[in-house]
């Protein structure tokens, strides 16, 4: 039986920190399943499908990882895919209210379903996919924060 770790996220777009943890987490599962998460509230500059793509392109030829989506509740989500870990990025303090919250949510929701928090490179602890999106907004040459053909894909949108 594999040990396969979810980690979901919006992803909008893909950065050098969330790579990071796709490649952290790989080492200790032997699958980690990226799960783009449809959410309504928010406004995406990429839709589902691109995002999918997005990260299709970036994480190829990591072995181990697949790409997919998901509506609804996490917790659903990791059952249906036969896992008991939830994978999230923590990048500074400001993040760790707002992701214990949700990690004892979903543990409220479903006691078999573990969350583990992931640390991205120091390198890469501030980034933040909102971050990007403004910075590229005002003309911000994006290198060393998300990959050239994500950037493209930024900057067409915008």
């Amino acid at each position: 039986m594999k040990n396969i770790a979810i980690y979901p996220g919006s992803f909008d777009p893909i950065t050098y920190g969330h790579l990071d943890i796709i490649k952290r987490a790989i080492k200790i599962f032997d699958k980690v399943i990226v799960a783009v998460a449809h959410n309504s509230e928010k406004d995406p500059l990429f839709n589902v499908s691109e995002r999918v793509e997005l990260l299709k392109k970036v994480t190829r030829g990591i072995k181990g990882v697949e790409i997919d989506d998901f509506q609804g509740l996490v917790v659903d989500y990791v059952k249906s895919k036969k896992s008991k870990v939830v994978i999230r990025g923590l990048r500074m303090i400001s993040d760790f209210e707002f992701e214990f919250q949700m990690a004892l949510t979903n543990r409220k929701l479903s006691k078999d379903v573990e969350t583990i928090f992931m640390m991205p490179s120091e390198a890469y602890s501030y980034l933040s996919s909102k971050l990007i999106k403004e910075a590229a907004s005002l003309g911000a040459n994006l290198k060393g924060f998300v990959p050239a053909f994500v950037e493209k894909a930024i900057k067409a949108k915008l």
